[in-house]
């Protein structure tokens, strides 16, 4: 038995379509030849990855997270953390490539994610079953907070979860996914990386279905390495403490349904900034008699992030480490770029006026709703 998912009221159907069709936006968006989709992509996957380890104590900046995405040394993460959040990297990367796929979802996949996961540190036991009792513990108050099933009863649990993600079509998707986290997340499988394997099991489900947006933005791994608190509360309150799936998941739903919305706002706010941003850097590149391989390196740096050597040639799709050196002095000296430190350590940032047009174009956008707005309020009553 696991916990089954509450039946929807008309609130509940309201906020799925709205979801929905923030997410019909998107596909149109991605329909259309805009070449800055590619920064949004990387972006998406390097925050989710950051997001999902964030939760569990794996702290890393944003501008490492990118590192690691993109296969590059981190500059600040310890080694401890560079390497779980390597981990993850590579099971999100395989999900992304299931997502190319009908869902075909089955134990071997769960266990082969966790082993991708937990390949860091084989004690533990990645791609197995924990082989005793499990406790989650609450350091910061000191006490245990859930007891999960015996461990003779995982097998069965987590093929009666595949199963369930499989079998029950009738349920709307993202009620499903959902499902699926929490199931996943109450029967704790394995020894560690629970949490991990649960959110990245909700961002399969959702990514191998064409009605939503591109794979990388269905997860909502951003949003909730931002809420942990109230991720971890409202858990709480549908968990129970120990194992007993009759409890009310309509808290758990409404939760995530909420951080589905929030998260889509997020995506759609940046997409906005992204494309002005690219335009303006284009236009500054010609000005300047910039080649065009410029534009997307210069726009990534606009978007906030710290643009190094080693990055400009993957943004140019593997020009040579002397050409990425000329081209980003050539950005310095048009005043589109300023260099920071020396030599191996040297990075570039938007310059001085290049920061106030990002910064303006950012404030410019704006949002029709504000990124907390509770979709639940906005339903017809």
């Amino acid at each position: 038995m696991l916990f089954a998912s509450p039946d929807l009221d008309a609130a509940d159907e309201w906020v799925l379509d709205l979801i929905e069709d923030q997410h019909r936006r998107l596909r149109l968006l991605l329909a259309g030849p805009r070449r800055w989709w590619g920064l949004l992509r990387r972006m998406a996957l390097a925050l989710s990855v950051r997001g999902s380890n964030l939760i569990e104590g794996f702290t890393v900046s944003v501008d490492d997270a990118f590192a690691i995405v993109d296969d590059l040394e981190p500059a600040e993460a310890s080694e401890l953390a560079w390497r779980a959040v390597r981990g993850y990297r590579d099971a999100m990367t395989y999900t992304l490539q299931l997502a190319e796929e009908p869902l075909d979802l089955s134990v071997p996949t769960l266990r082969a994610l966790h082993f991708m996961t937990q390949q860091y540190d084989l004690s533990k036991w990645p791609g197995r079953y924990r082989p005793g009792d499990v406790y989650v513990y609450d350091g910061r108050n000191q006490m245990t907070v859930y007891v999960g099933p015996n461990a003779r009863e995982v097998p069965d649990l987590v093929d009666e979860l595949v199963e369930d993600v499989i079998g029950a079509e009738s349920t709307p998707l993202l009620v499903r996914a959902s499902m699926a986290h929490l199931n996943f997340v109450m029967i704790h499988p394995f020894k560690d990386g629970n949490g991990r394997m649960a959110r990245c099991l909700q961002t399969l489900v959702l990514a191998c279905d064409e009605r939503f947006a591109a794979p990388e933005f269905v997860s909502i791994e951003e949003y909730l390495g931002d809420n942990t608190q109230e991720y971890y509360r409202v858990l709480a309150q549908v968990g129970g403490g120990v194992w007993d799936p009759r409890g009310d998941t309509r808290p758990w739903i409404r939760f995530c349904l909420t951080a589905h919305y929030r998260q889509a706002l997020v995506i759609e706010r940046r997409a906005e900034v992204a494309s002005r941003l690219w335009v303006r850097a284009e236009e500054e590149a010609e000005r300047a008699g910039l080649p065009e391989r410029c534009v997307q390196p210069l726009t990534y740096s606009m978007l906030g992030r710290v643009l190094r050597n080693v990055t400009y040639r993957q943004l140019t799709d593997g020009v040579t480490q002397n050409l990425a050196g000329r081209d980003l002095t050539e950005l310095v000296r048009a005043d589109l770029l300023d260099a920071r430190g020396e030599k191996r350590g040297r990075y570039y940032v938007p310059s001085t006026r290049m920061s106030a047009v990002a910064r303006e174009i950012s404030e410019s956008v704006g949002l029709k709703l504000s990124l907390d707005a509770n979709p639940y309020e906005m339903a017809p009553t």
